[in-house]
């Protein structure tokens, strides 16, 4: 079989797979690596995003075969590392705005919302509601309403976490 090699949560990996293998399924069954998590397995419900180079992907609908040795992969257990913190300031948003009842597509909707906080960020504006209108990934247990202000409070963390200090 071929091998593949890329960087996950900041280590390089080499997976020995065919090249049809979803992403996925390498990072939960050949890395052991559970965060993103299987809904439906066909790019819909996005329960498995994760980022590559810092863009929200859905791995479920990668071939292993497109990643490339420089390319990084995060998930949600490596999401807190990018901020150098022990947990993202989304998560810590997450947590704050007690967002998770079942927390199954939970490390999906964090990673989704990171991406986009930081696209909006590089285009120097504040997140909208249309921003977040933009966002497909499913809860089933319906908590939009608290993901929504998890969202933005997060945003506003992450913000703030960025800004130089004045002192």
């Amino acid at each position: 079989m071929p091998e593949y090699t890329f960087r996950v949560n900041g280590e390089q990996v080499t997976v020995d797979v065919p090249g049809d293998v979803r992403l996925l399924w390498v990072l939960r069954d050949i890395l052991g690596i559970t965060g993103p998590k299987y809904g439906c397995g066909i790019n819909v419900c996005k329960a498995c995003t994760s980022h590559i180079n810092g863009k929200a992907v859905n791995p479920c609908a990668i071939p292993v075969e497109d990643l490339r040795p420089a390319d990084e992969v995060t998930t949600i257990e490596g999401l807190a590392a990018t901020a150098g913190q022990g947990l993202h300031p989304m998560q810590r948003a997450w947590l704050d705005h007690d967002v998770a009842q079942c927390g199954y597509c939970q490390p999906g909707q964090i990673m989704a919302a990171v991406a986009l906080v930081r696209r909006v960020a590089a285009e120097g504006r504040e997140i909208t509601d249309a921003d977040l209108d933009e966002l497909r990934n499913i809860c089933r247990c319906g908590t939009y309403f608290r993901i929504r202000e998890a969202i933005k409070a997060g945003a506003e963390h992450m913000s703030r976490s960025s800004r130089p200090l004045s002192g």
